[in-house]
C-alpha cells in the first residue's frame, strides 16, 4: 500500500503539500493526523469530503510498502507509528523545504530543498509533469504557500515562491479563500488603527443580514487597510464589513464580505472604485467623508442578493433506508450510490441517520446483518426549506456535521450536503473571476442560434417553456453541448428533465401535437414532432456497475447524478432550457478548461474499470478534435486496459467500427498499441511500426490504384475490418481474430486471407491467366489484402488481373458445352476456367471467337 503522510499539527502547508503530492501520486491513500492546526480544522470542516483521508490510527502500517512524506523529513514528527516499524524496508520519498536534520529518515526518491514552503517544490513537479489542477487545488496549494511565507514577507521567500504563486493565480487561485483561511499580524499603526475603527462601528441589519460600517479619520496615511477591514469582519462577526477612513486629502473605502448574498461592487463602483463580489475598495481624492458615509448607509441594500434557502440547494427527492435495513445491505447502496450517509426514515418521519463511520463501526464487530437502527445516529440537526445558506454553513461549521436533511410538515423533502454548499460556493467564486472562454448566457445562445437549424432552437425554447409551466428543471445535455463550444455542428439533440421526463414528453405532444414513443422502464421518451423531429427526452439517472465491463444497472436520479455517469468532463456538461434560464451553462467538472487545453479526462478513477469502452471513446475523440488524454486519464487506461478482454465481441466490434471509421486507420493502431490493446489479443507490441507502415501502404494503395478500377467489387477505401486485421496479421497469428468476425462477410474474408496466405503461386505469376488459376475464387478485398500485406511483387500487375477479370462475359454454359458434344462432368468447369483464361490474356473476345475456341478444345481431346 502507498500511502501520502506530513506531520502533526498539520497546518496549510503540510496539507496542500499532501494534496499536491496525490496529484503525483494519485493512487497512494491519504492519512491525516488527528492534530490539526486551528485553522486547517476550520477549513476541513467545511470541505472534508472532498478529500478522501484516512485517520493515522487507522492505518494497518503492515500493509505500507511505501511512503511518501511531505513538509517533514524526520519519522518522529508524523505520529506514532508501531514500535516494530521498519522503515528501511519500505520505499521512502521525502518532499521537504527545510534545512536537512541529523533524525532525517533515508529516504529513495524526492526533493529536500530549502524554499519558502514545502508546496512549492511539489508545484514545481506538477508542472513538470503538465498535471492539470483546479481552481479549489489551486486555492488550497495557494493557503500553504502563502501563510508558510507569511505572504511572502518572510525571511526565507524564495524566488521559486514566487513563481508559484503567478503559476497558482493563472490556474485560477481564489485569493478571497486564501484570504479567508489565512491570518495575518498587524504593525503597531495597523493595529492602533484596527482599534479606533473597531470603536467607531454601527452595525446595520438589511433583509437578515448585518453589515458594518467602520469609520476614522488621520492626518497621516497607514498603509494595510484591507488587510485591517478583513480583521474587522472577523472581530465584528458581521455578513460584510465596509471601513471608511479619511487619511490625509483623501477618503478610503473598503469593503469585505462573506456571505454569498452579497455582492459589494454597486456601492464601490458608484464610489469610483472597483474588485470582486466580497472584495474591493474605493479611493476618493479630496472627498468628504461624513457625505461619502451618508451614501454608504443609504445604499445598503442595494448589495444584496436574494437569500440562497434550503430548498434551492437541497438534493431531492432523498434516498432513505428502514430502521430495519441490515448494515451490509446499508453498505451496499452507499457504494452504489456514492453516499456516505443516509436518512433513516419510519412511517414517514426520520428517525435517525446513518453514516459510512456508523457502518464501520459495525462491520468492524462483524455484524453486517444486524439493523442500521442500531447503529444510527438519532441527535440529528435538521433544517426547514426557507433556511437559509448563511444559517445552513454555521450549522455545519459549529458541529461538523456533513449533511443536514430538510424537514417539512414533518417529513424529509430534502438532504442538504457539504457538497451542495461547496458547489453554490464554487460557482459564486468562478463567476467572481473572469475566466477566459467561459461564455455567458447570451454568448451561449448566440453559439446555438448559429450552430443549430432554426427549427431545433425553437423546439428546445418551447421544451423550456413548457418544463417550467410545470416547475421542472430540464437541460440539454451530452456532445451538442461541447460542440456547440467548440463551434462544430451536431444535430443529435438529447434532453434531460430533472424528473419525469415521460410526463414532459407527453404534455408537449398534447400542445404542439406529434406522437410520444415511451419506454417506461427506462423513464424515457421519444417526441415525434408534427414537423418530423424526434427529441429524446429521459429522466436524469444513474449507472451502476456490479462488475467490471458489464453493462449498467440504471436508476432515476438528480441531474449531477447524471452528468457524473458520463465518460469525460468534456461530455458533462448541460445547458438549461427553463425559460427563466435559457442558456445556462453548466459545468460541474470543468469541462470548459479541457476543452480549452484539449485534454480529454475521466470523471473519476474507477471510470476504465467500470466501462472499458471508454477507453476506445478517447482514443476517438483524441482523433476527432485533435485532443490528447491528460496523464492520470492515460495512466488509468493502462490500468485498466486488461478489462478489455472482458468485452464482448459485439461491443468490441461497434467500437473499432466506430474508431477506424472516424479516425486516420495508421494513428488508431499506433494509438491502441501504445494503450496496450492489440498485446490484451496477443499481438507483439513490436508489430507496432509493421503494423502502421502496413495501413498506410494499404490506404496509398487503393487511393492510387483502386479507385481508378471503377468495376472493382470493393468500397473505394478498405473496410474497418481489414485494418482491424492487419496486427494479427503481422503478428502472424490471424486466429485470434476469429472470434470478431461476427457477420459472413468479414467471416468470409478472414477465411480468404488466411488461406491466401499459404499460397507460393506469387512470385512465379506475371500474366493475368497465371493469377487466375489460382485466385479466380477469391474476392478482390482479400487479394488486395495480401498484396499488401504479404509485400507480394507485380502488385500493378494483379491488379490489372483484378480489372480484366471483372471485365469478363459468359460467352459459353453448360449447355454450349453439351452442345459441342461432351459429357457433362467436373471437366466442364475446368474447360470454362480456360476460356475464362484466354479471354484474359485476349485470344477471346467474343461469342464467335468463343466458340471457335471451344470446337478447337474439343478437337484435341478426340
Amino acid at each position: 500500500m502507498q500511502i501520502i503522510t506530513s506531520h502533526v499539527n498539520t497546518d496549510f502547508d503540510a496539507l496542500a503539500s499532501m494534496i499536491a503530492a496525490k496529484k503525483l501520486y494519485p493512487h497512494a491513500q491519504l492519512i491525516i493526523s488527528d492534530k490539526l492546526e486551528h485553522r486547517v480544522q476550520r477549513f476541513l470542516n467545511i470541505y472534508r469530503d472532498v478529500f478522501d483521508f484516512v485517520p493515522s490510527a487507522q492505518v494497518d502500517w503492515e500493509q505500507v510498502t511505501e511512503m511518501i512524506i511531505v513538509d517533514v523529513a524526520s519519522l518522529s514528527r508524523i505520529g506514532k507509528l508501531p514500535n516494530d516499524f521498519d522503515a528501511s524496508t519500505r520505499k521512502i520519498i521525502v518532499y521537504d523545504h527545510h534545512q536537512k536534520g541529523e533524525n532525517d529518515v533515508k529516504y529513495d526518491e524526492g526533493i529536500v530543498e530549502l524554499s519558502g514552503a514545502a508546496v512549492t517544490l511539489l508545484i514545481e513537479e506538477i508542472r513538470k509533469h503538465d498535471i492539470a489542477i483546479s481552481s479549489f487545488e489551486a486555492s488550497l496549494f495557494g493557503l500553504g504557500l502563502y501563510t508558510d511565507t507569511g505572504n511572502f514577507t518572510y525571511a526565507n521567500t524564495t524566488v521559486r515562491d514566487m513563481k508559484a504563486a503567478t503559476y497558482l493565480l493563472e490556474q485560477g487561485m481564489s485569493l478571497e479563500m486564501v484570504g479567508s483561511f489565512a491570518e495575518e499580524t498587524l504593525t503597531s499603526a495597523q493595529q492602533d488603527l484596527l482599534d479606533q475603527l473597531l470603536t467607531h462601528t454601527e452595525i446595520h441589519e438589511v433583509d437578515g443580514l448585518e453589515i458594518a460600517v467602520s469609520t476614522h479619520e488621520l492626518d497621516h496615511f497607514v498603509n494595510g487597510l484591507a488587510l485591517i477591514t478583513t480583521k474587522v469582519l472577523g472581530v465584528k462577526g458581521t455578513d460584510a464589513v465596509l471601513t471608511v477612513v479619511k487619511m490625509k486629502n483623501s477618503v478610503f473605502v473598503v469593503g469585505r464580505a462573506n456571505s454569498e448574498r452579497i455582492t459589494l461592487q454597486p456601492i464601490l463602483k458608484k464610489l469610483g472604485g472597483g474588485g470582486h463580489q466580497h472584495a474591493g475598495s474605493a479611493t476618493v481624492k479630496k472627498g468628504d467623508k461624513e457625505a461619502i458615509l451618508e451614501e454608504i448607509n443609504n445604499s445598503l441594500d442595494t448589495i444584496l442578493r436574494p437569500a440562497i434557502t434550503a430548498k434551492e440547494l437541497m438534493t431531492s427527492p432523498v434516498k432513505t433506508l428502514t430502521p430495519d435495513t441490515t448494515i451490509e445491505e446499508a453498505g451496499r447502496r452507499m457504494y452504489r450510490y456514492g453516499h456516505s450517509g443516509y436518512p433513516v426514515v419510519e412511517n414517514k418521519k426520520m428517525v435517525g441517520l446513518i453514516t459510512r463511520r456508523d457502518l464501520d463501526k459495525g462491520n468492524h464487530h462483524g455484524l453486517g446483518h444486524a439493523p442500521v437502527k442500531a447503529y444510527m445516529t438519532t441527535n440529528i440537526y435538521t433544517i426547514g426549506p426557507d433556511a437559509s445558506l448563511e444559517e445552513i454553513q454555521e450549522l455545519i461549521i459549529q458541529h461538523n456535521i456533513g449533511r443536514l436533511p430538510v424537514i417539512e410538515d414533518g417529513e424529509i423533502v430534502g438532504i442538504v450536503t457539504r457538497s451542495n454548499i461547496i458547489q453554490v460556493l464554487y460557482s459564486d467564486m468562478m463567476a467572481d473571476k473572469e475566466t477566459p472562454g467561459t461564455p455567458p448566457s447570451h454568448e451561449l445562445i448566440n453559439k446555438m442560434k448559429k450552430q443549430l437549424p432554426e427549427e431545433a432552437l425553437q423546439l428546445l425554447k418551447v421544451i423550456g417553456e413548457t418544463a417550467s409551466e410545470i416547475h421542472l428543471p430540464v437541460y440539454l445535455i451530452g456532445g451538442i453541448v461541447r460542440d456547440i463550444l467548440l463551434d462544430k455542428p451536431n444535430f443529435d439533440i438529447d434532453i434531460v428533465a430533472e424528473g419525469n421526463g415521460i410526463e414532459l414528453a407527453n404534455r408537449l405532444m398534447g400542445t404542439y401535437g406529434g406522437d410520444v414513443l415511451q419506454h417506461e422502464s427506462f423513464g424515457t421518451a421519444t417526441w415525434n414532432t408534427s414537423s418530423g423531429l424526434s427529441i429524446d427526452i429521459v429522466s436524469s439517472r444513474l449507472e451502476y456497475y456490479r462488475q467490471p465491463a458489464a453493462l449498467p444497472e440504471i436508476e432515476t436520479s438528480v441531474l449531477e447524478d447524471d452528468l457524473q455517469r458520463r465518460d469525460f468532463t468534456i461530455n458533462a456538461m448541460a445547458i438549461r432550457l427553463n425559460i427563466e434560464a435559457f442558456g445556462e451553462l453548466l459545468d460541474p467538472f470543468g469541462g470548459q478548461n479541457d476543452l480549452r487545453e484539449k485534454k480529454i479526462k475521466i470523471l473519476h478513477n474507477i471510470s476504465f474499470v467500470e466501462d472499458p469502452t471508454r477507453i476506445f471513446r478517447a482514443v476517438r475523440f483524441e482523433q476527432r478534435f485533435g485532443f490528447s488524454m491528460d496523464e492520470q486519464t492515460e495512466k488509468l487506461a493502462l490500468e485498466s486496459i486488461d478489462k478489455v478482454i472482458h468485452l464482448s465481441p459485439q461491443r468490441m466490434n461497434e467500437e473499432m467500427i466506430r474508431l477506424f471509421t472516424e479516425g486516420s486507420p495508421q494513428e488508431v493502431i499506433r494509438r491502441l498499441f501504445e494503450l496496450n490493446i492489440w498485446q490484451q489479443f496477443g499481438v507483439d507490441e513490436k508489430q507496432l511500426d509493421a503494423s502502421v507502415a502496413t495501413a498506410e501502404h494499404l490506404e496509398r494503395v487503393y487511393n492510387e490504384q483502386v479507385r481508378k478500377m471503377t468495376n472493382l467489387k470493393i468500397a473505394e477505401k478498405p473496410s474497418w475490418f481489414n485494418y482491424f486485421l492487419l496486427p494479427f496479421y503481422c503478428n502472424d497469428s490471424l486466429y485470434a481474430a476469429e472470434k470478431f468476425t461476427l457477420r459472413k462477410n468479414r467471416k468470409k474474408l478472414l477465411e480468404e486471407v488466411m488461406e491466401l496466405q499459404r499460397h507460393e503461386q506469387w512470385k512465379e505469376s506475371t500474366q493475368a491467366g497465371d493469377y487466375h488459376l489460382f485466385l479466380r475464387d477469391y474476392s478482390d478485398e482479400a487479394i488486395l489484402f495480401i498484396l499488401v500485406a504479404d509485400q507480394a511483387p507485380h502488385l500493378e500487375a494483379v491488379i490489372e488481373y483484378l480489372y480484366r477479370r471483372n471485365e469478363l462475359q459468359s460467352y459459353l454454359n453448360g449447355s454450349d458445352l453439351v452442345k459441342a458434344g461432351l459429357k457433362p462432368g467436373p471437366t466442364f468447369s475446368n474447360i470454362l476456367l480456360h476460356l475464362e483464361i484466354s479471354q484474359l490474356t485476349g485470344e477471346v473476345s467474343s461469342k464467335e471467337e468463343a466458340d471457335q475456341w471451344l470446337k478447337e478444345y474439343v478437337c484435341k481431346l478426340q
